[in-house]
């Protein structure tokens, strides 16, 4: 498989969001007569239901609990950082109000030193409480290298879900200068349901679903604020990284009768991008940029992403977006632009219709094409004039 790129050397042919397309049904289903809903579940059997099959990233110009609030009343999940500026500062729209108004060329190394402020084990406890307190799912990430000190703290505050996420994340990782998180470890200790990524290989995901682990985000340097891709030259585009991992998961549930849910993280500018991505196996949706520009949102239209601060090598940058409207028309409209970045949830289901789908899963069966003119067909005034599919 894959095509010659110079003497010896084959490389695999991948595919993108713009690449591809899905094809209509042979029969179409009322949009509001679909189920666009999803579970995580815990080895146990303890499940979190969702309305819809969305999560919200855990960046800090996108979640905070006033956030997190709101997306769980929307009927999705919003995730804080638990090593971010909501658990480094007493008052973090204060330090996120100055990132906002910081010159570009110097946000990087105002980022740096942001973020070198000590987490404080309280404030965990105190965001968590205020998302209790507001009825919201506390869903809570933290990198692996703190994810035992930080996941019990968590789960004793009243979490519900803790997500371990690293740029790429793997069960075989090597290091002297740390001590690395046993992970099968970590999720049988853990009483509520774990999730793991960053991944977007067969093999990575079925060693990482063998741990115990409840979800798997699925990619790597997709992400609008991200700059991995750039600054490292890994990762693979969402297409193809979410079909092989789909793979593993349906592998993994015919070997084990356990079935661990993948959701694709990053890289879904509009409600069409989303619908491919489930189309392509993918059980939920990561989603950051989209939801940046969110009223609630705490970075009031910018974006930066959670690896920008690293002491030495930042991988992602602040973009300036705009506030769009409140979470409830991104997620449910109406939708007031052109460009497929509000009512999410309305192009989930009118897709899932129009292919013939009442469930996620029998959308995830959805005849899928590629297609690169896709994006171009017949929209030549769209590009010129820089509206609709043409932005």
């Amino acid at each position: 498989m894959g095509m010659w790129i110079g003497r010896n050397r084959k490389a695999r042919v991948c595919y993108g969001f713009d690449e591809i397309s899905l094809v209509p049904g042979e029969i179409t289903i009322n949009p509001e007569e679909v189920d666009t809903s999803f579970e995580i579940t815990h080895p146990s059997g303890k499940t979190i239901k969702l309305k819809i099959p969305i999560l919200a990233s855990a960046m800090d110009g996108v979640t905070d609990p006033r956030f997190c609030i709101e997306m769980s009343r929307l009927g999705g999940i919003g995730v804080i950082n638990l090593e971010g500026i909501q658990t480094r500062y007493e008052n973090p729209q204060e330090v996120i109000n100055e990132i906002i108004k910081c010159d570009q060329n110097k946000v990087t190394e105002l980022l740096q030193k942001i973020y070198s402020a000590p987490v404080k084990e309280k404030l965990i406890v105190a965001r968590i409480e205020e998302l209790k307190k507001g009825n919201a799912i506390a869903a809570v990430s933290s990198i692996p290298q703190t994810a035992e000190t930080y996941g019990y703290i968590a789960q004793e505050a009243g979490a519900d879900l803790y997500i371990v996420q690293s740029t790429v994340s793997t069960v075989r990782h090597i290091s002297t200068r740390y001590k690395t998180l046993d992970l099968k470890q970590f999720c049988k200790n853990m009483r509520i349901p774990v999730l793991v990524g960053n991944a977007v290989t067969y093999n990575v995901v079925l060693e990482l679903m063998d741990c115990g682990v409840s979800g798997v985000l699925i990619g790597v340097g997709p992400g609008a604020a991200c700059t991995s891709r750039g600054v490292l030259g890994i990762g693979v585009p969402q297409v193809t990284a979410t079909v092989d991992a789909a793979a593993a998961r349906d592998t993994y549930y015919k070997k084990t009768g356990r079935y661990v849910p993948i959701i694709t993280d990053g890289g879904m500018r509009r409600g069409g991008d989303l619908c491919k991505a489930i189309a392509c196996g993918s059980d939920a949706v990561m989603i950051g940029s989209a939801f940046a520009r969110a009223e609630e949102a705490p970075g009031k239209g910018c974006h930066w992403g959670m690896a920008t601060p690293h002491a030495n090598l930042p991988r992602g940058t602040l973009i300036r977006m705009g506030i769009s409207g409140p979470l409830s028309q991104i997620l449910y409209g109406p939708a007031t632009v052109d460009d497929g970045s509000q009512n999410l949830v309305g192009a989930l289901a009118t897709s899932m219709g129009n292919v013939g789908a009442a469930t996620i899963k029998q959308f995830q069966e959805a005849e899928i094409i590629i297609a690169p003119s896709i994006q171009s067909e017949g929209k030549l005034f769209q590009m010129i004039q820089s509206v609709g599919m043409g932005r």
